[in-house]
């Protein structure tokens, strides 16, 4: 079942040495596995290694590919627009920006066959990109210097440049106005927008402020886990909060109670990233959570969420019914709210008329009725609901039911020829019924109105860095395999590491799923009482896979982890 892994292809740089005879080819097979396994560039292995010099490359490199060829020594460093590439990009690629003319950048580069760092900066600053040769040693000294991160930049700060510690509440208040006011002129607004854009291009979920007695810091969430990415000076806690809350339209003068905003980045003309930001006092200043809600997740398609086509082919036949319910179950941050949207995306046309009721509206969808619930003003989801029976729905989407009345509501809508999407916070799908009937509704109401359950999970995808690895095949029998399961006709990879996925050697995340239709034979046991083991037993007789064996399907797909798996599902 294990393979050893393969030695990286030649290609560019490494290709081109060897059939100049530079090079043998073993020679740069073993450079290249090298560079790879220490994360740096074929070059600096070469020089390392001392097979050729600095200046003999660079030269070499112009020759050979036709580019032009610059000693960085002699040019005059102020004129380096250094905002013209991001600075991670900048460190990441190891490139310096060193003219913008119009629609083209001159970039100044060590390797010129790195396709992917030239895509990645002409896609970034929508320029068209010009490579100059330079030399490895005279340009690592630049990109240290260009690529200093936002948090180094803040490092000016002081707490004597800084003055918002007042001992009244009027002072405060008045303090955090005169914040609002000019903190358009700080590096800080820099520092945020930096912030918010590097979240967005790591592909995190939620970024964290988070202030602490002698350290302040700020964490992103990127597929599922917490890292942190800056630690921005104690003394500038007041001024970050008041900024993210002036965008955000909170109110910047109540520190003393949580608030909930939304603000939202525009990046083009076709895309803007929606933020929701909920602030919470703590006993050392407001920790801020910014929910990062990106429209587009609601459009990549069914088959992007990780279904199984057995699975996919049921769930497409349960929203193309004309009336009852169907519930996604699962933990906060498991991905229900993409998959409703992603069903509601399906459903979305000009015959039909859908309404949602949520806390918040998480993704705007054109041509769909929103409806944000709001307690204090008395918007709840009973209401809410109870107003869209009145506006000729076709489908209704309930952002979770929470208590008696809104399940009663919603299962009164289903069975009145309504099709009905919601969510609750349950372990797997057949607990969602009992869960159900815990709340105070009637059996046979949940037996005539619910058509499928939905469980899932959020499982960290194997990045293309993934490795063969080989487990004892009793550690695979007491995860859940079976004997005609480790037949050898698949291999079992893990985690590797490598620039794309940060050394994690996880990129993104893949769904995990229970889809469990409500058969005649679960109706029958529903209006009996059974338990949740009852009804887990006739899922398992009628074939449905649970969310470990889904799991491990994904496993044998060389999807995702089993350690992940494991992790995120129970047996």
């Amino acid at each position: 079942m294990a393979a050893t892994p393969q030695n990286p292809p030649l290609g560019g740089l490494a290709r081109a040495l060897v059939q100049a005879g530079q090079l043998k080819e073993a020679e740069a097979e073993q450079l290249l596995a090298q560079a790879h396994s220490s994360k740096t560039s074929l070059i600096e292995q070469i020089i390392a290694s001392q097979k050729a010099g600095a200046l003999d490359i660079a030269r070499f490199v112009a020759d050979t590919f036709g580019y032009p060829l610059l000693d960085l020594a002699a040019f005059d460093e102020t004129h380096i627009p250094s905002d013209a590439i991001d600075r991670k990009l900048i460190a990441t690629h190891k490139v310096i920006p060193l003219n913008k003319r119009g629609n083209r950048l001159s970039v100044a580069i060590a390797d010129p066959t790195n396709l992917r760092a030239l895509d990645e900066i002409r896609f970034q600053t929508g320029l068209a990109v010009d490579p100059i040769v330079v030399e490895q040693s005279k340009l690592a000294p630049l990109v240290a210097k260009y690529s200093e991160s936002a948090s180094d930049a803040l490092k000016s700060f002081t707490s004597e440049d800084i003055n918002l510690d007042f001992l009244d509440e009027e002072a405060a208040g008045k303090a955090d106005e005169v914040a609002g006011q000019e903190i358009d002129d700080a590096p800080v607004v820099k520092f945020i927008q930096k912030m918010l854009l590097d979240a967005i291009n790591d592909g995190a979920s939620d970024i964290h402020f988070e202030p602490y007695e002698k350290f302040y810091r700020i964490r992103f969430r990127v597929d599922g886990i917490l890292r942190e990415v800056a630690t921005p000076p104690l003394a500038i806690k007041e001024k970050i909060a008041s900024r993210i809350k002036v965008i955000s339209r909170l109110n910047i003068a109540e520190k003393r109670v949580p608030q909930d905003g939304r603000m939202r980045l525009v990046l083009s003309k076709n895309r803007a990233i929606d933020f929701r930001v909920s602030t919470l006092p703590t006993l050392q200043g407001e920790k801020i959570v910014m929910r990062i809600l990106d429209p587009s997740s609601a459009t990549l398609g069914i088959e992007a969420l990780g279904y199984e086509p057995e699975q996919k082919a049921v769930l497409m036949e349960a929203i193309s019914r004309p009336y009852g319910m169907i519930l996604v179950t699962g933990p906060t941050g498991s991905g229900k709210t993409v998959s409703l949207y992603t069903c509601l995306n399906i459903l979305n046309k000009d015959g039909i008329n859908i309404s949602t009721a949520e806390d918040p509206a998480e993704i705007n969808l054109p041509g769909v009725n929103q409806v944000n619930v709001d307690d204090r003003a008395g918007l709840t989801f009973p209401v809410a609901l109870k107003a869209f029976l009145r506006q000729d729905p076709d489908i209704i989407m309930v952002g979770e039911i929470r208590d008696l009345e809104t399940a009663e509501i919603s299962i009164k809508a289903a069975q009145t020829g309504h099709l009905v999407l919601s969510t609750l916070h349950t372990n797997d799908a057949p607990q969602t019924l009992t869960r159900l009937m815990n709340m105070g509704v009637p059996m046979f109401n949940i037996a005539s109105s619910v058509l499928l359950i939905t469980a899932q999970r959020l499982a960290r995808r194997l990045c293309n860095c993934k490795k063969p690895i080989t487990v004892p095949e009793q550690a695979l029998l007491d995860a859940g395999y079976t004997e005609a399961d480790l037949d050898g006709s698949w291999t079992l990879f893990g985690p590797g590491g490598c620039d794309r996925c940060k050394g994690t050697g996880y990129k993104g995340r893949v769904g995990i799923y229970q889809v469990m239709p409500i058969s005649e034979a679960m109706q029958r046991l529903i209006l009996s009482g059974a338990s949740a083991l009852d009804l887990e037993a006739q899922a398992k007789a009628e074939g449905i896979k649970n969310l470990r064996e889904s799991g491990l399907l994904k496993v044998k797909q060389g999807m995702t982890s089993l350690d992940e798996v494991l992790s995120t599902t129970n047996a």
